[in-house]
């Protein structure tokens, strides 16, 4: 049986593009085969980088930039990738055409979420008013969870987790603000910060605020969640 192709974008290093290794290990761990994504600029060839995988996978890193969803920027805005959002936009425009699955983690939930139209909060600890936020930056260990999750029974990723509740790792201070047309919420945190998005017109487009990768060698619904994907790669 063929193994399907995962298309996995890469970061913005200092003198290189570069990818944490955990991304490519549950992907393989999976029967996926792990395909970095170099950026690039010629449309044609991200379109035919988008023609040779299965699936693609939209990874964390910087800040979005909000010049994007047509906003000034914030005072707690952090590092941009103006060149990276361009790049990857045109990966979603080239994905979505093909309704091939995508997963996008962290960042990579809101470049889908921007993309189709909604915006995000630059920083909710200064644009959120009204309640104290839970932590969602992390400063410890990576192997801890950082909070819990509940998701909407009616949806995709309790098909995927069979779970209401889940504990979760988070590090973020963007979340989803406005959720675009033809997506709707899945998840959220006690403090009501959107944690995942489906869209209702593609079989498996999903945006995840929370890290599966980081955990899947350990946590049933994040293994779950990464075999889904690959699973639904391979259709």
């Amino acid at each position: 049986m063929k193994k399907p192709l995962i298309g996995i974008t890469t970061f913005i290093g200092k003198n290189n593009l570069e990818i944490p290794k955990r991304f490519i290990d549950v992907i393989s761990s999976e029967h996926g085969v792990p395909v970095l994504l170099p950026e690039i600029e010629n449309e044609d060839l991200i379109e035919a980088q988008v023609d040779s995988i299965d699936a693609l996978l939209l990874t964390g890193g910087d800040d979005v930039d909000p010049a994007l969803y047509d906003q000034d920027p914030h005072q707690k805005l952090g590092n941009v990738e103006p060149e990276r959002d361009q790049y990857e936009w045109k990966l979603i425009d080239f994905a979505l055409k093909r309704d091939i699955p995508i997963l996008g983690i962290c960042r990579g939930s809101h470049m889908l979420n921007i993309h189709e139209g909604g915006t995000i909060y630059q920083d909710i600890y200064s644009q959120i008013d009204g309640k104290e936020l839970i932590k969602h930056q992390r400063n410890d260990s990576k192997e801890h969870f950082t909070h819990k999750v509940t998701i909407k029974k009616e949806s995709k990723m309790y098909d995927i987790v069979k779970q209401e509740e889940i504990f979760t790792i988070s590090n973020h201070h963007q979340a989803v603000d406005k959720v675009a047309h033809g997506f709707h919420v899945a998840a959220k945190t006690n403090d009501g910060i959107t944690e995942a998005i489906e869209s209702t017109d593609h079989a498996f487009v999903i945006g995840l605020q929370w890290h599966p990768e980081e955990r899947y060698h350990t946590d049933e619904s994040s293994q779950n969640i990464i075999r889904s994907f690959v699973e639904a790669a391979g259709k």
